[in-house]
């Protein structure tokens, strides 16, 4: 046994000097290609890829929370770090919530231009929580609407808003929103039945709504039938009215309202070629398919996807029917006041046959086109509606009539209101 004192650790062989020095190299070489390659997935500019944003999470209810929920509120902690991408986010599928600290842009006594049709405080509405509502999808943040990122937006274009009386409130909507932070000289508008054009001057942009309800040609949207019987509708004919819409940077389209008359729609299409004796009835979601195909086929064949961005607003609600809601005693969206709070609630003014029609004919499109959801964020406001605080024949409703349920006006919407909210999800797309 040999002393404490002599004894010697037992030597580690080392590998050679060549192979450490290798080996170094090899991780080093790892290491930068690593950063190298998250910078170059990080960089939006340089990247293939599109990153989707990630789902916004549900934190826990606070107790300060329970009475914002019991007031409307739905207890659900906002995290901001997660942004809106319309391919990700489910728009659709959220809640409206009640904030009294909300307040619209804009009111129907501050901006001029909108119709006394819509103009539902100046035509005595009082109660204003409908204007206090604003819409939280569960899946991502909805940003607010901001006049001057829209404007930065449009500079130096066109956006034109196309269809109904419906996209006649989006586009007050709109111009609304916008409006009220350019200065009075440096603004201007020009209204017409058919084509209105907002200026913004110092932008170089222009805001404009063009009437077409059934997007393609009939003998009713320039001179007006009111009775629906007397409706014909020239389901592959466009041009006439897509030459007004050529060399338009943005077009937002809709149109759904005026197929749904209840009755079959007279059609003349392909071989008809004897005017309005040689129509044939359709079915409404045949007719409706015949003529967004030949919308489709207008937008492939005219729109350079590279100079022009295309957006489609679903169907707006009609709520003319109480008891969808579950309102035995109402009649129509008279004295609504309040949001339907069921989840998902869908009723009869809302047809899904002809949303299923949109999705199959847009699926198949060369030209991409942006689907402005709006449809079932506004099945829930049955109190938005102009109801009976708007007018008729051009003339507003007497003191007598506004006590008429009938009277109601339960399809087009009250400014400031639920158009806003489809705009602000517009602008988030755009």
């Amino acid at each position: 046994m040999f002393p404490l004192a002599i004894m010697k650790p037992p030597r580690v062989k080392l590998p050679p000097l060549p192979i450490i020095i290798t080996s170094i190299c090899v991780l080093f070489f790892f290491l930068v290609l690593y950063a190298e390659r998250l910078s170059f997935l990080s960089s939006s500019s340089s990247s293939f890829f599109k990153f989707k944003s990630c789902p916004r999470r549900s934190n826990k209810l606070k107790s300060s929370d329970k009475k914002a929920e019991e007031e409307g509120g739905f207890g659900l902690l906002v995290d901001d770090r997660f942004d809106f991408d319309p391919e990700e986010c489910n728009v659709a599928n959220g809640k409206w919530v009640f904030n009294r600290s909300i307040k619209p842009l804009y009111t129907d006594r501050s901006c001029p231009y909108i119709d006394r049709q819509f103009s539902c405080v100046k035509n005595g509405r009082e109660d204003s929580d409908y204007r206090h509502w604003e819409w939280q999808p569960e899946d991502c943040t909805l940003p607010k609407f901001d006049p001057y990122l829209a404007l930065k937006k449009i500079t130096g274009k066109r956006l034109m808003f196309i269809g109904d009386s419906l996209q006649r409130n989006q586009w007050e909507s709109f111009v609304c929103l916008v409006e009220w932070v350019i200065p009075e000289k440096r603004k201007s508008m020009k209204r017409d039945r058919i084509h209105s054009v907002f200026k913004a001057k110092d932008y170089k942009a222009t805001i404009e709504f063009y009437w077409a309800p059934f997007l393609v040609e009939s003998n009713t949207d320039i001179q007006i039938k009111a009775n629906p019987k007397e409706r014909v509708i020239k389901v592959d004919e466009i041009s006439e009215r897509a030459k007004n819409w050529t060399g338009v940077d943005i077009l937002v389209f809709n149109t759904y309202v005026w197929w749904m008359s209840g009755l079959r729609v007279r059609a003349l299409w392909g071989s008809f070629s004897n005017g309005e004796e040689g129509s044939e009835a359709f079915d409404t979601p045949i007719a409706y398919k015949l003529g967004l195909k030949t919308w489709a086929n207008w937008v492939d064949s005219n729109i350079n996807p590279n100079k022009t961005r295309v957006f489609f607003t679903t169907m707006s609600p009609t709520h003319t029917r109480s008891l969808d809601w579950g309102n035995k005693e109402g009649v129509k969206c008279f004295n609504e006041t309040w949001p339907v709070r069921k989840k998902k609630y869908w009723g009869t003014g809302s047809n899904k046959q002809m949303m299923s029609v949109v999705a199959k004919v847009v699926k198949n499109m060369k030209v991409p086109v942006n689907v402005i959801n709006i449809t079932q964020i506004s099945e829930y406001r049955i109190d938005g509606h102009s109801s009976v605080y708007t007018e008729t024949g051009g003339k507003l409703l007497t003191d007598e009539q506004k006590q008429d349920p009938k009277n109601a006006d339960c399809i087009h919407w009250c400014l400031p209101g639920v158009p806003d909210t489809w705009n602000q999800i517009f602008l988030a797309m755009l």
